[in-house]
């Protein structure tokens, strides 16, 4: 199944409210730190208004939450993959995409065979304290020849600008949080990325 090129993450249920109706056709729900019956109810108010808006929905890390939800799609980082029961994640069904950030990391989630690799991050980003510097667009060419047919997603310090060189370097998606987030305007930013990616 093809993945849109445009994969934007946020952190609630209310920002895909606001920006779903625009077209968004991937989304990413990455939340840290909150009770489990709320972040349930986020998990599963962005399920249903993925429905709505003939969107896919990944979860980031709550495989759980999202098999007990009849969510389809996962993101795990590499600690995730530490405790998640991948056999248990499959037989249900659900896809799953990794992250990635060396060769290690690259051949432990290609023996999953994920529905695909994230590398990152590309930029510096001011999103996340990460022990891994800038990947710079080089590496998405080498991580393409490596993972073969694989979706290839570009994250971190991506905008719009930078969006074409990872695609010319091999990236299938780009991938924005504060590039949107931290806007003054996401609804009109959200429609430049549509309109540079489609």
């Amino acid at each position: 199944m093809m993945l849109d090129r445009f994969y934007p993450i946020f952190d609630s249920a209310k920002w895909l409210e606001r920006l779903l109706p625009l077209g968004i056709k991937l989304v990413q729900l990455r939340i840290k730190d909150m009770p489990e019956d709320i972040l349930r109810d986020e998990i599963r108010n962005a399920r249903d208004l993925c429905k709505l808006h003939d969107c896919t929905l990944v979860v980031n890390d709550y495989w759980q939450i999202a098999l007990d939800e009849k969510c389809d799609f996962i993101h795990l980082g590499q600690e995730d993959l530490d405790h998640a029961d991948i056999k248990a994640i499959r037989s249900a069904g659900l896809r799953i995409g990794i992250s990635t950030h060396d060769r290690a990391e690259l051949e432990r989630a290609m023996a999953l065979a994920p529905d695909y690799i994230a590398l990152g991050p590309i930029y510096p980003t001011i999103l996340k304290k990460m022990k891994w510097h800038e990947q710079g667009v080089e590496k998405l060419t080498k991580w393409r020849a490596l993972i073969g047919d694989t979706p290839l997603i570009a994250i971190g310090g991506m905008n719009i600008d930078r969006a074409a060189g990872a695609f010319q370097a091999g990236a299938d998606v780009v991938s924005a949080v504060t590039d949107i987030t931290l806007n003054a305007n996401p609804e009109a930013r959200v429609k430049a990325w549509l309109e540079a990616t489609r």
